[in-house]
């Protein structure tokens, strides 16, 4: 997906640079055009031969070379990149960038672009600390630069603490998703897609249910996805307090039999994904009064087995072309999400690691990793409409092979 991207690289003067010249070679072996800027300070850790050999593009230093200006004005050099990243990032750096200062050719790119900035900054532990620090930091979040780091580890300055530079394949995974989420989504005009989002609520008595903690923000992030790409979607959602996306129908349901009744009543369909926390097991018979509290102890719930939505999907007359499901795990993920794929016979199943740590279930951000046929691809730590977007460009790059084929 970063074949064909245009990065402007702004190289920053402190020890991390090194990591710089392993990241520009990644990224172009990746098909990713990257022009550097190579600050005065950064000159003196990388040399411009090295970075102009790796990147296989001039370098650019001077704000005020009547060559450089003539071939490629800063004008030019900050607006025809896709993304602009300053790494690394120093404290003077991010101190000029939250001022608006322009005094060299690095500053006066970064005032001049109206391309998405991110920063990854690389200091020592207190410098990093620092109040004045922290306030420029708070002042380019505000104004949407997103910040890559740092890490903590052992400092070049011989302190242990925040400061360190990211590492390159952490650098590369927030290139990733700034790349996609500047990309326009693609067309997917004409075609129909089915979403099922939320938990479901399986009644125990009129007043208690048994369900689960999944808050409907990745089923509803996929289904608004989806529609923005030009789908007719029809959303089928559980119990949640997520609003309703922009140009999709939503039909909401409680218990997994209502939910799998309102599925097959949708098809037929394109697409099919199956995002919903689906209840495993519902009361053999629910009571129709509250059950109360005695001296025999609690009551015995007798459970059986809700209906299998993904499965009834994946072998129904009606399938959809891409059926699509998600393996939310607490351990042995890609094992358990690579059987699951075969047992339910779907296309393609999402690992999605829900360990209380992660924070996944009620939260923004997601880690997935897309099983297929063709293996396994792990995806970066993103939010969950990030992880949307780039399910959406999959989906789309899937109906063109079929379409090509």
């Amino acid at each position: 997906m970063l074949s064909g991207k245009r990065l402007l690289l702004i190289i920053g003067g402190g020890i991390a640079a090194y990591k710089v010249l392993e990241l520009i070679r990644r990224l172009r072996d990746r098909g990713v055009d990257v022009r550097c800027v190579l600050t005065e300070a950064g000159a003196q850790f990388v040399t411009p031969l090295a970075v102009a050999a790796l990147s296989e593009n001039k370098v650019y230093q001077a704000l005020f070379s009547l060559t450089d200006e003539s071939e490629m004005g800063h004008i030019r050099l900050s607006r025809e990149a896709d993304v602009v990243l300053v790494a690394p990032a120093t404290a003077n750096l991010m101190a000029k960038m939250a001022a608006g200062i322009a005094d060299d050719l690095a500053t006066t790119a970064l005032l001049a672009t109206d391309k998405p900035v991110l920063i990854a900054p690389s200091m020592n532990l207190f410098m990093w600390q620092h109040a004045a620090t922290q306030a420029n930091l708070a002042t380019l979040k505000a104004r949407g630069i997103t910040v890559i780091g740092p890490a903590a580890g052992n400092l070049a300055c011989g302190e242990v603490g925040s400061g360190r530079l990211v590492d390159v394949p952490d650098l590369i995974s927030a290139l990733e998703e700034a790349f996609l989420a500047n990309t326009p989504l693609p067309s997917l005009v004409g075609k129909r897609a089915i979403v099922t989002s939320g938990p479901t609520h399986e009644p125990i008595d009129p007043v208690r249910y048994i369900a689960n903690r999944s808050s409907g923000k990745q089923g509803h992030a996929i289904a608004g996805a989806l529609a923005a790409a030009g789908m007719r979607v029809t959303l089928i959602s559980g119990p949640t307090q997520e609003p309703t996306p922009a140009g999709v129908k939503l039909q909401a349901v409680e218990s997994a039999q209502q939910m799998l009744n309102a599925v097959e009543a949708a098809l037929p369909a394109d697409l099919f994904i199956g995002a919903a926390a689906v209840a495993d097991w519902r009361m053999a018979s629910a009571v129709d009064q509250k059950l109360k509290k005695g001296d025999g102890g609690p009551p015995a719930l007798h459970l059986t087995e809700n209906p299998d939505i993904l499965k009834t999907v994946a072998h129904h007359a009606k399938r959809p072309a891409l059926v699509v499901g998600f393996a939310a795990e607490t351990e042995n993920l890609l094992e358990h999400a690579t059987a699951k794929r075969l047992r339910k016979g779907c296309d393609w199943i999402l690992a999605n690691d829900v360990s209380p740590s992660t924070g996944t279930f009620g939260g923004d951000y997601t880690s997935l990793s897309l099983v297929t046929a063709a293996g396994i691809a792990p995806w970066p730590h993103a939010t969950k409409a990030e992880a949307a977007r780039r399910l959406t460009h999959a989906i789309a790059t899937y109906f063109s092979t079929l379409r090509d084929a």
